[in-house]
């Protein structure tokens, strides 16, 4: 879901910026930071930026910049010549020195100009309505730019995705080679058991006990499900445009499955492959949160 866009538009007197900057989020948090588009037109973009990225905490800022010549502070000489005439009252009737001060006529115009509203700043307030087809444009020229951006993002986390992916099922196969292993480990520790306590097994129910315990502690259907959910798991992922809430529920499954693997494991070799297992699902966990 993270992504940056940037695009320009060139209206009458100067330059309108528009960037677009997206972090991860569950909704779609949309948030405008200008006061340069009139309210009409900010809902139409919050609802051009909610059904374009979906999903995310998205800012957009415009920035405005005007031509040198248009950027110049103006004067307000009408403003300046009314404070002049007010000053030149309030010394006829205040005994005032006279200095001789030959730098007074430019210490009157500092006074003048430092006074409120004589210099007039020329900024935008708000984008008129002939310019809206070029911001309109600029706006979905970022949000293109974003998108562009997340796809690559996007090649890249479902690369990292499905390796991870493979490596899970790699160790599951590992984990079923030790199966006959972890039997003939099972009965070879109530064997050990039994002679220890000096109990003598029957054949017969020893064998009954050993298809019970072994049953009670068979890991096939885990197994069977964990293929089933990672190969689902890639799939969505290749076909499905926006799948990162049900990725967020398969791995939920495969989280399950591994879990309950480790847990009736009793094999050393098969619970550190369960740990590796884990390790590898909570990365695709953390990555899954950046996909739509």
């Amino acid at each position: 879901m993270t992504g940056y866009g940037k695009a320009e538009a060139l209206l009458e007197g100067g330059k309108l910026t528009v960037e677009i900057r997206c972090i991860n989020g569950k909704n779609a948090d949309i948030s405008v930071k200008s006061s340069l588009l009139p309210k009409d037109r900010e809902m139409q973009v919050r609802k051009l930026l909610a059904e374009r990225l979906q999903r995310g905490t998205v800012d957009m800022f415009l920035t405005w910049e005007p031509l040198v010549r248009q950027a110049a502070a103006g004067i307000n000489t009408e403003l300046a010549a009314s404070y002049f005439a007010q000053l030149q009252e309030l010394g006829g009737r205040l005994p005032l020195p006279d200095l001789g001060d030959e730098d007074s006529p430019a210490r009157v115009l500092g006074l003048l100009l430092a006074l409120p509203d004589v210099v007039e700043s020329r900024k935008r307030d708000v984008i008129c309505e002939q310019d809206w087809p070029q911001v309109e444009r600029a706006v979905v020229c970022a949000i293109d730019a974003v998108e562009a951006y997340r796809r690559r993002e996007g090649e890249a986390l479902a690369a990292d995705m499905t390796a991870r992916v493979q490596t899970i099922l790699a160790l599951e196969d590992e984990i079923e080679a030790y199966e006959p292993e972890r039997a003939a480990k099972v009965r070879e520790k109530i064997c050990k058991t039994a002679e220890e306590l000096r109990i003598k097994l029957e054949p017969e129910r020893f064998e009954q006990e050993m298809v019970y315990y072994l049953e009670k502690f068979d890991i096939t259907e885990e197994k069977v499900r964990l293929r089933q959910h990672g190969r689902y798991f890639l799939e969505t992922m290749r076909e499905e445009e926006f799948p990162g809430r049900k990725l967020g529920f398969i791995i939920q499954e495969m989280g399950r499955e591994i879990n309950t693997t480790g847990s009736k494991a009793s094999h050393a070799e098969i619970q550190r492959r369960v740990v590796r297992m884990k390790d590898e699902l909570e990365k695709i966990r953390e990555q899954s949160m950046n996909i739509l």
